[in-house]
């Protein structure tokens, strides 16, 4: 690969193709310097850090959007082939996924909402696509793109924070909005103030309305941060291990099968858990104490 050293090869497997901005009078790593503030590819890790808040992670855009459209070209295809005869392959395969979040779906959300459902089919597909590009070796598509004159491929997109985080974020938003449509603004104070501590006595149920808007205030701020680093940190991880056991050599072949062997447990774990807590989330802003 592009680095010589072991540093250099995880570095460069853990860096992102990243689009954004430098400033004029900005010396590049091959030593050129821009005259005028321009929008570019990084071609190194300083570069990518010195672009700022808004730089873009185009291989992971890239990457997930290219799985979120093979999830909705596979449902799609089986749908409209779709028989009530006996079943081929693939249909059975996606019979038995769509019981199976229909029936976590049961047992997780009390409310009756017909959005539910099917955006709880969509997290635990797309996720377990996303999660499952972690099974790749890691030099194939980096390899590629280097020959390609791309400096840097990640293809996991759920290693990259920005990803899980805006997908927790989304989850908590849409949360957000379906706590007040069904309670109102009243009933989300209500959840937030009055609960976990109440009293009847109304001087005492004033008292603990500070306490209790600070620590249900917490642990809302604390769902979407933790759902998302929760998807990130494990798969972050596996990335990491496969990278460091292709540095072994001739031994990375067994230790490569063995590990991948496990992370398919991974895999399909942490999209289960996306998933469960997402309905679970939905399902708190649909319920009254």
């Amino acid at each position: 690969m592009a680095a010589n050293t072991a540093s250099g090869y995880i570095q460069h497997h853990l860096q992102n193709l990243t689009y954004g901005q430098l400033p004029a009078g900005y010396e590049r790593s091959d030593g050129s310097v821009l005259n005028d503030a321009t929008w570019t590819i990084a071609h190194s890790a300083q570069e990518a850090s010195d672009m700022g808040f808004w730089a873009i992670h185009v291989d992971s855009m890239l990457w997930s959007v290219f799985l979120g459209l093979i999830f909705l070209l596979i449902f799609r295809s089986v749908a409209k082939k779709i028989t009530s005869g006996v079943p081929g392959g693939l249909q059975n395969v996606i019979e038995t996924i769509v019981e199976f979040v229909d029936t976590s779906v049961k047992e997780s959300f009390h409310g009756r909402n017909p959005v539910i459902a099917p955006l709880a089919l969509t997290i635990f597909c797309w996720v377990f696509f996303m999660n499952l590009m972690d099974l790749i070796p890691v030099d194939w598509i980096p390899g590629l793109a280097t020959l390609a004159g791309v400096p840097y491929m990640k293809i996991v997109p759920t290693t990259d924070p920005n990803i899980t985080m805006a997908m927790s974020i989304s989850v908590f938003l849409l949360m957000l909005f379906y706590w007040v449509k069904v309670k109102g603004f009243g009933g989300l104070f209500s959840d937030l103030a009055l609960h976990p501590f109440t009293s009847d006595n109304l001087v005492i149920k004033t008292i603990l309305i500070p306490v209790n808007l600070l620590l249900e205030t917490v642990s809302l701020i604390a769902k979407p941060i933790s759902l998302g680093l929760r998807l990130f940190g494990n798969l972050y991880a596996g990335e990491l291990i496969f990278i460091l056991i292709a540095m072994i050599g001739y031994l990375q072949l067994p230790l490569h099968f063995g590990w991948a062997l496990l992370h398919v447990l991974v895999i399909t774990l942490q999209a289960y858990i996306f998933m469960t807590l997402t309905i679970v989330y939905l399902s708190m802003a649909h319920e009254d104490h």
